[in-house]
């Protein structure tokens, strides 16, 4: 079992950043896999980045690359997604997610999940 906690989360000016963390406890971090999704109000969850177990592969989504970036500290059990030139339309509740054997775009197949933060983005 997994528990997964998100911070960093706020409200920021249109152009600022921030760096979303996720703290992992209950099995060994570098055992599953770390995705970040996010879900605007009446939108469907969206992918925005994940990071294979030992670091090495990551894969970002379209709507926000070059933009963010995925990272994680197995020593820490941590995983962190850092957000830079921040847009109003990247405001939503962002969420981790973890997988011990998938390492993909899809929400329905990530086994473990955090609470969410939110971020919101003014103009």
């Amino acid at each position: 079992q997994v528990q997964l906690v998100e911070s960093g989360g706020g409200l920021v000016q249109a152009g600022d950043s921030l760096r979303l963390s996720c703290v992992a406890s209950g099995r060994t971090s570098g055992s599953y896999h770390i995705a970040w999704f996010r879900q605007a109000p009446g939108k469907e969850r969206e992918f925005v980045a994940v990071i294979s177990k030992g670091g090495a592969a990551t894969s970002i989504g379209q709507a926000v690359e070059g933009r963010f970036t995925i990272a994680r500290d197995n020593a820490k059990n941590a995983g962190y997604l850092q957000m830079n030139s921040l847009k109003p339309e990247d405001t939503a509740d962002y969420y981790c997610a973890a997988d011990v054997n998938y390492l993909g775009r899809s929400p329905r197949e990530y086994t473990y999940w955090g609470q969410g933060t939110q971020v919101t983005v003014s103009s």
